[in-house]
């Protein structure tokens, strides 16, 4: 258990660098004239990852989870895969990218990197982590319970960046 709450603590710290770096970009973004959308789903997205960390930590220590080497490992390796995706899209979007929807008139939507093959790769990692680290662990409950909240609020997220960055025009999949 005291690899995996360092593991937990690590992330922890790596939220704090993004949201560092998301601070830089936002004011950025704001002085060039950039607008913010969808500020009501944020808090509550803050508050679901802070508590997907939590219960990362809380499940093995109370519910007395053994580590399973068949199923950590793996979730291991996809965790830190996922962290490899998320900053990969963080360095493609260098200045843009945010933990908030802020668009910038005028600039282009960028392709490179993995947005050459997904719309939205940061949300891919975010997904991933949201079920491997818990079960790194056998924290399945949380495994269970931030994945099924997180694809509500990315359904909502995904349809306020798209609307963000096409207008608001509504854009038919095809």
């Amino acid at each position: 258990m005291t690899a995996y709450t360092v593991l937990i603590l690590l992330v922890a710290l790596e939220r704090l660098a993004e949201l560092v770096v998301a601070r830089r970009n936002a004011a950025w973004s704001l002085a060039l004239g950039g607008t913010e959308y969808g500020r009501g789903h944020y808090p509550p997205m803050v508050l679901l990852h802070s508590a997907l960390l939590l219960g990362c930590l809380l499940e093995p220590a109370l519910a007395d989870r053994p580590f399973l080497p068949a199923l950590g490992w793996p979730m291991l390796a996809l965790a830190l895969a996922a962290q490899g995706l998320r900053w990969w899209c963080i360095g493609t979007l260098g200045t843009r990218w945010n933990t908030r929807v802020i668009v910038v008139p005028g600039l282009p939507l960028v392709t490179a990197g993995p947005y050459r093959w997904l719309s939205h790769p940061n949300y891919l990692a975010v997904v991933v982590e949201g079920f491997a680290l818990p079960l790194a662990h056998t924290a399945w409950v949380t495994a269970l319970c931030f994945t099924v909240l997180d694809l509500a609020l990315l359904r909502v997220r995904i349809r306020c960046e798209d609307r963000a960055l096409t207008g608001g025009r509504v854009v038919a999949a095809t």
